[in-house]
């Protein structure tokens, strides 16, 4: 995963901005986790309506208020935002543990063409080997809430702290509600196919030549 954004600088969404500036640092905090890529820009407003949603379907994943242990899920926002102050607001209000790219880096154009995002918001889905998952993310997460993390998670395969097998195996409790949810199957599409989805382009709220 770390090789997306090889010789790259994400940033932390917290009060210092800390810098993650080297391939070891974006490697430790990418391993082993589902990677949301959230394209979306302030002054869109079908962005606006889906970032409160966005923003409570991570915090109720990742806050300890909510879960004994955050999970395996890491955002990074990469701005459509016309200039680095929209960018600066437009995060001013979201989670610490999001991530984001410099303002100036080309990349948030780049990965747009690599993803083939054709409207705002979209949030693709990446395993930890950096497979596409889903480029739905945006769909999933408004229809089914938290739930699409652990159907992801079953399909990525990524190890879960959560959710281990205790010792007894008698008389074992189902580890969640949504267990059965986890056994959803997915099409797991390649980055490399780069394939237009179609029929996408022309929905209202699309964003044809985006990049």
């Amino acid at each position: 995963m770390a090789s997306l954004f090889s010789g790259r600088i994400l940033i932390c969404n917290n009060n210092d901005q800390d810098e993650l500036d080297t391939e070891a640092e974006v490697s430790r905090r990418l391993e082993n986790r589902l990677v949301l890529l959230f394209f979306g820009a302030g002054a869109c407003p079908q962005c606006q309506a889906f970032v409160p949603i966005l923003k409570d379907f991570f915090v109720r994943l990742t806050d300890e208020f909510y879960v004994l242990r955050a999970a395996q899920l890491a955002l990074v926002y990469v701005s459509q935002d016309s200039t680095e102050e929209q960018q600066d607001l437009f995060l001013k209000d979201m989670p610490t543990k999001w991530l984001f790219l410099p303002f100036e880096d080309e990349l948030r154009r780049d990965l747009g063409r690599q993803f083939s995002v054709e409207r705002l918001p979209a949030v693709v889905v990446l395993k930890p080997d950096g497979d596409v998952l889903t480029r739905d993310g945006a769909d999933e997460i408004q229809r089914l809430g938290t739930a699409c993390f652990a159907n992801w998670q079953e399909a990525a395969e990524v190890l879960d702290r959560n959710f281990q097998l205790p010792e007894d195996l008698e008389d074992q409790e189902p580890r969640s509600l949504t267990e059965c949810l986890r056994r959803r199957k997915y099409r797991v599409e390649k980055a490399a196919r780069g394939g237009r989805d179609p029929g996408r382009g022309g929905e209202e709220g699309g964003a044809g030549g985006l990049f």
